[in-house]
């Protein structure tokens, strides 16, 4: 089991988010699926304790999520969020950032490119200045940045949303690889049926309810 949520409330801006939300998030890659305002960005942000819930308990590899050192978890356990948050300078400028992140001085050049070509760019956009990226771009160069400091978990909140659909196919089977080639786990939050179809092994359902959205069972995507 990587997650467990048991009965977690979460409050944002005075109204009730989450409702005694329970789940079970196995390892491999999961799909959290739902309609706009389900709280789908709000339950990745508690996984990495990016927010804390009201109450309730949220574990993580079988320990209360809030023994983890919270640094040290956003290291292993690594959000890419739907609106890119780049640092001025390059997309190798980044890439070090993630490096800094993960307590290593630098990036080495196999290393960067390996992370840039995971994310659907060539070795190019290493020079590339992010202030000159599309969006689609600077969202790929995001996932980029998080693959480079090698995380245990993606969290990836709508990594194809501004994407066209070569660029997301593109994406899609790099996520695919990184699954075969590492022992990497993925929350994905989605509202493509068939991508969560196509990258995930279950998907949970979150259903807005009086109070707040709570969680349908876990269900298996293929």
């Amino acid at each position: 089991m990587l997650f467990e949520l048991d009965n977690v409330c979460l409050t944002r801006a005075g109204v009730r988010v989450l409702d005694q939300l329970s789940a079970q998030i196995d390892r491999g890659a999961t799909a959290i699926v739902g309609p706009s305002g389900s709280g789908k960005s709000s339950l990745l942000r508690l996984l990495n304790r990016l927010a804390d819930p009201d109450s309730g308990r949220i574990d993580y590899e079988g320990r209360p999520i809030t023994d983890r050192d919270v640094l040290a978890l956003r290291r292993e356990v690594m959000l890419v969020p739907q609106l890119p948050a780049l640092v001025p300078g390059t997309v190798s400028d980044n890439l070090d950032f993630a490096a800094r992140l993960a307590r290593r001085e630098t990036i080495n050049g196999p290393q960067a490119q390996q992370a840039l070509l995971a994310a659907g760019l060539d070795a190019s956009f290493g020079d590339r200045d992010t202030a000159r990226l599309s969006v689609g771009e600077q969202q790929r160069a995001m996932l980029a940045r998080a693959l480079a400091v090698e995380p245990a978990v993606l969290l990836l909140d709508e990594p194809t949303s501004a994407l066209d659909a070569e660029a997301t196919a593109r994406v899609e089977e790099a996520l695919a690889g990184l699954r075969r080639r590492r022992d990497l786990s993925i929350v994905l939050v989605t509202h493509d049926a068939g991508q969560a179809e196509r990258l995930a092994d279950a998907v949970i359902r979150l259903e807005p309810a009086a109070g707040g959205s709570r969680a349908r069972a876990a269900e298996r995507a293929r």
